[in-house]
């Protein structure tokens, strides 16, 4: 039977005293980086952790509360998300696990709200679907033609459009391809129905944007949807002014249930959000937005990723740099020098080499003190994965991307380029720091998923068999560091979370098995029973 999930607010363990957590399967990870045990937890009534005592220890004056046995591990962290898209797309017409395009068409059909003035969804993907090119505007006319309609593909980087779509939009064989964009076309020139990366605009400006009370929906979404797998804190990759305000709101009002680290898209967003400076950890060291989100290039699948030769499926195509390289750099010189972290997403060869040449101009002094950060670092030429250490950039990756795009990315870039591809072992072994997330919801936002690929580079079906490119494959203690001594490290958040040690944030989960000592092909089955942001419990399991 499946079990139903139940979103809290902070309901709390009354405050008035220490609590303990005893008969805990307890692990955490101690100041050398290794994996340690314990049997109690005891949090204080800040809601901060006390201390950690062995199995059969005696307990201090506490109010107890028997786990029974559960394994107990600090909150997991998504170093790289779209909070507020994970709550939209569970709201929309989700495409996600479509199989083929006539699954796709049946549920655009079925799921489309009535009354909306738009159509609205996304997780498609062509790949998946074996369809060996893009879906058209006609094939989405004959499900939706009475409205325009727009669905985002599964990794954000191209959308899908129907003809009352496109034609609101005025796009026709006379638009250009805008800058970092491609409308892709028939053999007549005219407009198909896809826009990729920067064309995307063109049509996105048409939408009305959401009401408050939509927007509260969508956030209070996805916040249950984190708790329900585990996840106490995310890195939001790329917010504007409306959603910081959104997000200051959610804390002021003791909403927001996970720890929020916001990244400002771009320099005018950046400017309008933090105009005096890097806003540190406040409400409680909930939220916080000290970083600028650029993006390099677009992805892989809709063949936008910039890559330094031509693909190997796509011969004459090396996909598209969203800014030429000058001015990249100007973009993140200014943001460091104004003491911003700097955050460029880069799937491509090329993309990964202009990103770190942009952060070798900066001085060494920033880099090392504002800890910079690689987005995706996916495609990476073998030359320069030593630059990460040497210039002390994190690469900030999603083990779910590479069990996702084995396949695909095979075939694009072909096996020379993969000896840098999706090398997380590489990065680890060469000194770089590495932080775990997921891209959700171009991924699915389940954190164990991303464990499970990290160290069994299967998709979850056990595919390949063996595993994708095992040599890269990180350790079960790697994986999980990234997804909390890591992830905390690149939010400038490693003396808050993180870890379950003295003084730290109680932020912990309780799970249904131990992921230490079950088969590895089983670590994506986890399943969370609880989860507790400082010391209050924010998410419960029903049943």
């Amino acid at each position: 039977m499946k079990l139903a999930l139940i979103a809290l607010s902070l309901v709390a363990v009354p405050a008035a005293a220490d609590t303990a957590f005893t008969h805990a399967n307890g692990y955490t990870i101690d100041a050398n980086g290794q994996i340690v045990r314990f049997g109690t937890l005891v949090v204080d009534k800040t809601g901060h952790v006390k201390a950690t005592l062995a199995e059969g220890a005696r307990l201090p004056k506490a109010k107890r509360v028997d786990v029974h046995g559960q394994t107990l591990l600090p909150g997991l962290i998504d170093a790289h998300g779209h909070v507020m898209s994970l709550g939209q797309r569970a709201l929309a017409v989700d495409l996600t696990d479509t199989p083929n395009l006539a699954a796709a068409l049946a549920t655009i059909k079925a799921k489309a709200r009535p009354g909306a003035a738009w159509v609205q969804g996304g997780g498609w993907n062509q790949e998946v679907w074996q369809l060996g090119r893009f879906p058209t505007a006609a094939e989405l006319d004959a499900v939706v033609s009475d409205r325009p309609a727009w669905l985002v593909r599964i990794d954000g980087h191209a959308g899908w459009a129907n003809s009352r779509a496109l034609a609101l939009a005025g796009i026709t064989a006379a638009t250009p391809d805008p800058a970092g964009g491609r409308i892709e076309r028939d053999a007549s020139g005219a407009p198909t129905g896809v826009l990729v990366d920067g064309a995307m605009k063109l049509l996105t400006v048409k939408i009305p944007p959401p009401t408050p009370e939509e927007d509260d929906e969508a956030l209070a979404k996805a916040l249950a949807i984190m708790a329900s797998v585990g996840l106490t804190g995310a890195h939001d990759a790329g917010i504007d002014k409306a959603r910081w305000d959104q997000y200051r709101r959610f804390a002021a009002t003791g909403r927001l249930t996970a720890r929020i680290y916001a990244m400002a898209y771009g320099p005018k967003n950046l400017a309008d959000i933090a105009p005096g400076g890097p806003i540190g950890w406040q409400h409680d060291d909930r939220l916080a937005m000290m970083a600028m989100k650029l993006q390099a290039d677009g992805a892989l699948g809709s063949r936008g990723a910039w890559m330094r030769a031509a693909y190997s499926d796509k011969p004459g195509e090396t996909g598209l740099p969203f800014y030429p390289e000058g001015d990249l750099r100007s973009m993140m010189l200014v943001a460091s020098a104004k003491g911003f972290q700097v955050n460029v997403h880069a799937i491509g060869d090329a993309a990964n080499g202009a990103v770190l040449g942009g952060f070798a101009a900066i001085p060494e002094s920033q880099r090392r003190l504002l800890r910079h950060r690689d987005e995706h670092a996916q495609i990476v030429s073998p030359d320069d994965l030593p630059r990460f250490a040497r210039l002390g950039i994190i690469a900030s990756v999603q083990p779910t991307h590479a069990t996702s795009d084995k396949g695909m990315a095979e075939a694009r870039v072909g096996e020379a380029r993969l000896a840098g591809g999706y090398a997380w072992k590489s990065l680890i072994d060469s000194g770089a720091r590495i932080a775990g997330g997921s891209d959700f919801p171009v991924e699915p936002p389940n954190p164990f998923y991303g464990l499970h690929a990290a160290i069994t580079r299967q998709s979850r079906d056990g595919l390949p068999p063996g595993g994708w490119r095992m040599a890269e494959a990180m350790t079960l203690p790697q994986a999980f560091a990234a997804f909390t001594t890591g992830a905390a490290w690149a939010g400038h958040a490693e003396t808050k979370v993180g870890t379950l040690t003295p003084g730290k944030w109680a932020d912990f989960i309780l799970v249904d098995r131990d992921p230490f000592a079950a088969p590895a092909a089983t670590l994506w089955q986890t399943q969370v029973a609880e989860t507790w942001l400082a010391g209050k419990r924010v998410f419960k399991r029903a049943g």
